[in-house]
C-alpha cells in the first residue's frame, strides 16, 4: 500500500491487515517506530477527531510533525495545492495527511513522490474513518459477512457513507440506507428503507451528521422533525437487538441524529470509535512508510 486515498483502492486482505496491526497496537503488543521520518498534516477543513488522532498517532510512532496552517501559508497568496505539497516534498517531508473540501483532490497530486493519506475529500471519501469503523465492528462481531448495517442521515453529502458502503459491502455485510428524499445518493446501489421497518433486525445502526456546510445555506431543516423521522430515539433504541451497536463518526448533534441520553448508552460505541481511530491511523501510517522505504514493519519494544 503506497498511499491511502480511497477505500475503492484497498483489497479485503489489506483491510484485514490494517485492522490486525491496529488491534496489536491497541493491545500494546508492538510499536513500529518511525524515527527520523517527517509528516505534515494539511487540513483545509475544520477537524477535531481526525486531525488530533493523526497527530497523536504520529507522535506515538516517533515521527516528526512539520506544522502547517492554511491560514498562515502561501495558500492565502494563491498557491495551488499541488505546489504546496511539492514544496513540502522538496524540503524533506516523507508523507502528507490531507483534508480538503474538493472531491478527488488527490487526483491533482499524481506528480508527487511521497505518499498521501486522505483525511477526507469533500463528499467523496474518508478512508481512515471507514477503517476505524470497520475495526470497531470487527472487535464486536469478529466477522462482516451477513451483518445488517443501517446508515441513517445525509447520505448524499457524506463521505463516511460512501466509504463504508463500498468497504462493508465488499466484506460481505448487508448495507441499507435511511434518508430524506433530497439526500438520496443515486450513485450508490444500496436499498433505501424506513428506519422503523428494519430497526429490530439491524446489527449496526450508523448515524450521520447533517452536512449543513455542504447545503449552500439552502437547507430548510427542522431538527425536531428530523429526529422523529430519522434519528435514534429512545423508543427505537429499545427495539434494537440486545447485541446490536450504535455508531456515529461525530461530531454528534445531540437530540438530532441521536437522543442525547443514548450517546454513551450500553449499545453505543461512539467514543470507542474515536479511541480506535488513533490506533488505526498508526497502522495506516506504519504500513505506508514501510512500503515507501521498501522495508518491513519492525517490532520495537514499548
Amino acid at each position: 500500500m503506497k498511499q491511502l486515498v480511497s477505500m475503492e483502492h484497498l483489497s479485503n486482505e489489506e483491510i484485514y491487515s490494517l485492522i490486525e496491526t491496529a488491534i496489536e497496537y491497541k493491545q500494546g503488543k508492538k510499536v513500529h517506530k518511525l524515527n527520523d521520518t517527517y509528516v505534515a498534516n494539511l487540513f483545509f477543513e475544520n477537524s477535531t477527531r481526525t486531525k488530533c488522532s493523526f497527530e497523536m498517532a504520529e507522535r506515538r510512532l516517533g515521527m516528526q510533525e512539520i506544522p502547517f496552517e492554511t491560514s498562515t501559508s502561501s495558500v492565502k497568496k494563491g498557491e495551488s495545492l499541488y505546489d504546496t505539497c511539492k514544496t513540502l516534498e522538496s524540503i524533506g517531508v516523507d508523507a502528507l495527511v490531507i483534508r480538503h473540501p474538493q472531491n478527488d483532490y488527490y487526483k491533482e497530486l499524481e506528480g508527487l513522490n511521497i505518499p498521501v493519506i486522505n483525511g477526507g475529500d469533500g463528499s467523496g471519501q474518508h478512508p481512515t474513518q471507514s477503517l476505524l469503523d470497520i475495526m470497531t465492528i470487527y472487535e464486536e462481531y469478529k466477522k462482516f459477512k451477513g451483518l445488517n448495517v443501517l446508515i441513517c442521515g445525509d447520505i448524499k453529502n457524506s463521505r463516511v457513507a460512501r466509504s463504508n458502503y463500498q468497504a462493508l459491502t465488499s466484506l460481505g455485510a448487508n448495507v441499507k440506507f435511511a434518508a430524506p428524499d433530497e439526500w438520496v445518493d443515486d450513485t450508490l446501489d444500496a436499498p433505501y428503507v424506513k428506519i422503523d421497518d428494519v430497526i429490530e433486525e439491524t446489527d449496526i445502526v450508523m448515524l450521520l451528521r447533517v452536512q449543513h456546510e455542504r447545503h449552500d445555506g439552502e437547507l430548510n431543516f427542522d431538527p425536531h422533525e428530523y429526529h422523529e423521522k430519522y434519528g435514534l430515539t429512545k423508543e427505537r433504541y429499545n427495539r434494537m437487538k440486545p447485541n446490536a451497536i450504535v455508531m456515529h463518526p461525530a461530531p454528534v448533534n445531540r437530540g438530532v441524529e441521536i437522543d442525547t441520553e443514548l450517546v454513551e448508552a450500553p449499545k453505543a460505541r461512539i467514543f470507542k470509535q474515536m479511541k480506535n481511530g488513533m490506533f488505526l491511523r498508526m497502522s495506516v501510517i506504519s504500513h505506508i512508510i514501510a512500503e515507501q522505504q521498501k522495508g518491513v514493519l519492525i517490532d520495537v519494544a514499548n
